[in-house]
């Protein structure tokens, strides 16, 4: 059994005594529920790696029948106690369509004479460098489907100066709104949302996207469709919502142009909800194939 399991460890700024269910920090005490500090442990036990969603239900919820939005519902619980941001985390980091990773240090706690590092997370520079081999791989990917579909493959690999460039669209998405009605506590799959589509379509050829952290810098703000349009300096809004009735998940999506505020697109998806991640990724990609198709013909 892991050592973290029934000892004292710091992760963060954050000290943790799962014998006692307490948290500690600047001498303010937090008391969490058995499945939060079960779930902190397992993260810890694997900091620095990214802990998958089945590997989670197996550890946390071990013989116990739930479905995933419970884990998606505790990591968002958990992030709260620790004072965590998802968009910044400075604890619990989100894997798209994997899971979650620790991304403070974890220490064990022997006392005031001593401590020992159980795991520390990778460097911010070598996530970077992975990030950016990623990125890079993604794009000349995407770069070989779009060049191969468009029967490109009999043109010079080199483009002719004499050939006008393609026009580049501007689009912003906007934080889709959540319209659930249980306490409207699927904001997180809905923000997870916007920031898929935005990842999409920043790897579409011809679109440039704004960044999200100036989209969701309008989160909550009543601005019209041209206000934003100018603010962002955007040709067209994005933006949609999510509705849940029972296991059914309903996203809504449309394309707005930003000179005089018309709908050029709209859609709506009905999925089931088991399996949200999937869900996510799947009216993500349509979303973005039908907004790359209505922008640039």
């Amino acid at each position: 059994m892991s050592p973290l399991a029934g000892s004292a460890f710091r992760v963060g700024a954050w000290s943790v005594d799962p014998r006692s269910g307490q948290i500690t920090r600047d001498g303010e005490s937090l008391r969490v529920d058995d499945r939060s500090m079960r779930l902190l442990v397992c993260l810890a036990e694997h900091a620095g790696r990214t802990v998958t969603i089945d590997q989670l239900l197996d550890e946390v919820w071990a013989g116990v029948v739930v479905s995933q939005d419970s884990v998606y519902q505790a990591v968002a619980s958990l992030r709260r106690l620790l004072g965590d941001d998802r968009r910044a985390p400075a604890y619990i980091a989100t894997v798209p369509r994997q899971g979650y990773r620790l991304v403070a240090a974890v220490v064990m706690d022997l006392g005031p004479a001593m401590s020992t590092r159980v795991a520390t997370p990778p460097s911010r520079r070598r996530l970077r460098l992975v990030f950016s081999a990623c990125v890079a791989a993604v794009a000349a990917a995407l770069g070989f489907a779009v060049l191969s579909h468009g029967g490109a493959a009999d043109a010079p690999r080199s483009p002719s100066p004499a050939v006008p460039a393609r026009p580049v669209l501007a689009v912003a998405v906007l934080p889709f709104i959540d319209l659930t009605s249980q306490a409207m506590n699927e904001e997180y799959l809905a923000d997870g949302m916007t920031e898929e589509l935005i990842t999409r379509l920043s790897h579409m050829e011809g679109l440039r996207v704004a960044a999200p952290t100036d989209s969701f810098a309008l989160k909550g703000e009543k601005v019209t469709v041209a206000e934003t349009a100018r603010r962002l300096n955007v040709d067209y809004v994005v933006d949609g919502s999510l509705r849940k009735s029972g296991d059914t998940l309903r996203v809504s999506a449309r394309v707005v142009r930003g000179t005089d505020g018309f709908v050029v697109w709209s859609r709506s998806y009905d999925r089931s909800s088991r399996d949200l991640l999937k869900v996510q990724d799947d009216i993500a990609g349509q979303v973005a194939e039908a907004i790359r198709l209505c922008c640039q013909g």
